[in-house]
């Protein structure tokens, strides 16, 4: 008798000590990390004067001026965004039963801060008036767009983050091609872009937080019905509960907090994944009690973010705050994947079926048609620029027998752009073609699991630190960042025998990490917003002989050895257990196929820059013709990779000229509906 008595008095008083951890240690956290924030700053004030400033404020001291005209409106937005980013996440992962979800994993910050970025250039006043509105409408769009790619309620969680997170790569190239292309009209969004909590005055914290405390207000009216959304179907309807409707009702409410955030402040990311699993470990699963919880350790994470942001000031100039909410919710990322596999017993497979053709095409026939495709393009990119030449000119200069102003055009400027142009596509083909093996995953590539942003970091790291480096250490320094990332991913995911899953996930949030790095680079090495732009969109402009000659070799290298490996290559697209079976050590093989890859792609980041998609896009339109070929295949995507890239350069040339687009955007934006088509169609296939 005196047991029972005992037992519920103990669940009592744990629940207690886990309502007191929640609440009473995130708001002592918020208030000393506000405390700080007030504090620090260009002008360094002490405790006591901060204290001083919001008891007894006097106007005429100009410390307590500072306190509340600048860093008090730049607190503020800090919390409101906190607050509002993690109950969207909180809300988001509760309608889609996927601990994985929130605003920026499913795309709607990209998709948001695409519409106010359209809305800047080409309907200034209109947004000026509905920021919310425009925000909204581009939030629901992303995450409707991955929702759907993923397959719909049925996705798995993992699936489902992978698309969301490949929707946002997508919204983020068009977002940068509108900001290369109205220069002038986005110059102020590039910081703004990463996620800012510069205020100006207090209208941001005016138009931010009555969306947000209107939001949290009706997610806890709702809190009962979210509850019942972690039962089964069955037992909800048996409930009287209308679970679309209570999902659709928690959908909007996630959208509408991350657009009035996003408004204001641009796309913070991971505030939503990490905040509300803080709370869940913190014991808080009931929505009445985690909603409010997760907004006041969000609001705690977004100040803290921020302070740390500032604290680099001095040695790296102004630092966006969501790039340091990035670098902390990345590994956060890794941590829920690795959980979640293993809970799943590690089997899971993110690998996304696209199907390809039974009947083949002649192999001879393929390599003469997309070689003189190459050959014909190449011509084309001769020609073509921001002066046109006569095709007899650029024959003539070819064969040496051309002169004058023509002749070096066509030789000193153009054709060596080009034939690196060429290369470049050739490389980024077939490091696409040996990640998708490696990981056996058609949507895999290096710019999706992060190796093309660890090169980046590598090359940016080079430009920073030794300004004076001579021009020849840059592709070591690119190869070295991108074996830095990739060691890590394949490091990480070594124990679980390198599955397709693991990889993709971790690469995922690599990139994540290798992304906030570049921005805070990109700030350090004070390049412009235009040539930071191009510089991380990719262009071939002015490539001279020796970046053929570096990215050549690395092609032939990379042929040789996918021809002497093809019959292995082959055989990873089976399942783990019948490779193994076949006799294949299958986790060597997909090493050393992942790290020719990361190789590859390293050598041409170095010398292009980051160009994305098409290492997704060639290798898959070349095994709809051959099927599961490793060699042909990399012949062929190595060709069709030179075309498309040659292509994109001479587009980029000449579309606008005499000003240049990016060759990684013209790539971006032309290879965008196909790989969207990609996804349908590995939802299709899944389905089916």
């Amino acid at each position: 008798m005196i047991a029972a008595r005992k037992e519920p008095v103990s669940e009592a008083g744990a629940a207690a000590r886990r309502l007191l951890l929640a609440y009473v240690g995130g708001a002592v956290a918020l208030a000393a990390l506000l405390l700080v924030s007030l504090a620090v700053g260009e002008a360094r004030l002490s405790a006591r004067t901060v204290f001083e400033a919001l008891t007894a404020r006097d106007a005429g001291v100009l410390e307590h001026t500072i306190v509340w005209g600048v860093r008090m409106p730049r607190a503020v937005i800090g919390i409101v965004a906190g607050a509002g980013l993690a109950v969207a996440g909180a809300l988001l992962q509760t309608v889609t039963r996927n601990p994985l979800a929130s605003a920026s994993t499913l795309g709607i910050n990209a998709g948001a801060f695409f519409v106010v970025v359209a809305g800047t250039v080409f309907f200034p006043a209109a947004l000026k008036s509905q920021p919310l509105l425009f925000a909204a409408a581009g939030g629901a769009g992303a995450a409707l767009l991955a929702f759907a790619m993923a397959g719909g309620r049925s996705a798995p969680p993992i699936r489902m983050t992978l698309s969301g997170m490949i929707v946002s790569m997508v919204l983020a190239s068009f977002t940068g091609a509108i900001q290369l292309f109205y220069e002038n009209a986005t110059q102020s969004l590039f910081m703004w872009g990463s996620g800012s909590l510069v205020q100006l005055d207090w209208s941001g914290v005016a138009h931010a937080w009555p969306w947000v405390a209107g939001g949290l207000t009706a997610a806890l009216l709702l809190s009962r019905q979210f509850d019942v959304l972690a039962l089964d179907e069955e037992s909800a309807r048996s409930l009287g509960q209308r679970s679309g409707t209570v999902r659709l009702a928690g959908a909007g409410l996630a959208v509408l907090l991350a657009a009035a955030v996003v408004s204001v402040v641009g796309p913070i990311g991971f505030v939503g994944l990490v905040a509300p699993h803080l709370v869940r470990l913190m014991g808080m699963h009931a929505h009445r009690a985690l909603l409010p919880a997760a907004a006041l350790w969000g609001a705690a994470l977004v100040t803290g973010a921020d302070i740390v942001a500032r604290a680099f000031r001095s040695t790296l100039g102004e630092l966006p705050a969501g790039a340091v909410t990035a670098a902390v919710g990345a590994p956060w990322l890794i941590y829920l994947v690795l959980k979640r596999l293993k809970a799943e017993g590690g089997g899971a497979s993110a690998s996304m079926s696209v199907g390809f053709r039974r009947r083949r095409a002649p192999f001879g026939a393929l390599v003469l048609a997309f070689g003189a495709l190459l050959l014909a393009g190449a011509v084309a990119s001769l020609a073509f620029g921001g002066t046109r030449l006569p095709l007899g000119d650029v024959i003539a200069a070819v064969f040496g027998q051309g002169g004058g102003a023509s002749s070096f055009a066509v030789l000193q400027l153009r054709l060596p752009r080009t034939l690196v142009a060429a290369a470049a596509g050739m490389a980024l083909a077939l490091s696409g073609l040996l990640m998708q093996t490696a990981v056996r995953n058609p949507l895999a590539d290096a710019s999706v699991i992060g190796v093309t942003q660890g090169a980046a970091v590598g090359a940016l790291l080079l430009i920073v630190v030794y300004p004076e480096a001579s021009a020849q250490l840059l592709p070591f320094a690119a190869m070295a960042g991108a074996a830095a990332a990739a060691a890590a991913i394949f490091g990480l995911a070594w124990r679980r025998s390198l599955r397709p899953t693991v990889v993709i996930l971790l690469g995922v949030a690599m990139s994540a990490v290798c992304s906030a790095i570049v921005q805070v680079l990109v700030i350090q090495s004070k390049l412009g917003a235009s040539a930071a732009l191009v510089w991380l969109s990719g262009s071939t402009y002015a490539r001279t002989w020796s970046s053929l000659w570096q990215i050549g070799v690395c092609v032939a290298i990379a042929l040789a050895v996918v021809w002497w490996m093809g019959r292995r290559l082959d055989l990873l697209a089976f399942q783990d257990d019948s490779a193994t079976g076949l006799g294949l050590p299958v986790r060597n093989v997909r090493l050393a196929a992942a790290g020719l890859a990361v190789a590859v792609s390293g050598v041409a980041v170095a010398n292009v820059g980051t160009i994305g998609f098409l290492g997704l896009i060639a290798p898959h339109a070349v095994r709809l013709l051959v099927g599961q070929h490793s060699r042909q295949s990399a012949v062929l995507s190595a060709l069709l990779g030179g075309l498309l890239l040659v292509a994109a350069d001479t587009l980029g040339r000449t579309m606008l000229a005499p000003k240049e687009i990016p060759s990684g955007l013209v790539v971006s934006l032309l290879g965008t509906p196909y790989f969207l088509y990609l996804m349908y169609r590995s939802r299709a296939d899944r389905r089916g």
